[in-house]
Parts: C-alpha cells; sequence; structure tokens
C-alpha cells in the first residue's frame, strides 16, 4: 500500500514508485524477506574532531 502524505501523485508517479519497488523485491533471493530480525540503523553523530580545527599534518 502506498500512502501520498503531501500534495498529489500522478498515475504515473505512483507507477514509477510502485515498479521500483517491486524491482527491488524481486532481485531479493526466496528467503531473505523474512529472514531474522531487523538490522538497527544507528543514529547519524558529528564526528568529535569536527568540532575541532586541527592541522593537516597532526597525526590525530
Amino acid at each position: 500500500m502506498l500512502r501520498v502524505e503531501r500534495g498529489r501523485a500522478s498515475d504515473e508517479e505512483l507507477a514509477a514508485v510502485a515498479v521500483t519497488l517491486f524491482s527491488l523485491v524481486a532481485g531479493r533471493p526466496v528467503g531473505e524477506a523474512h529472514s531474522g530480525p531487523p538490522r538497527r540503523v544507528e543514529a547519524w553523530r558529528p564526528l568529535e574532531s569536527a568540532r575541532v580545527y586541527r592541522a593537516p599534518h597532526s597525526w590525530r
């Protein structure tokens, strides 16, 4: 099921999204869709070293 949150999707746009999703699912091996628990995605965190300028020749 697809739901458009904002705006209006044309029939061609919905068809393009559906074809893309179906092609991704079709490329998977048969048992892969429900194999094991879902992977946990880590939240993005800025690098600690990005806050402080370090010289390019520094080893840190």
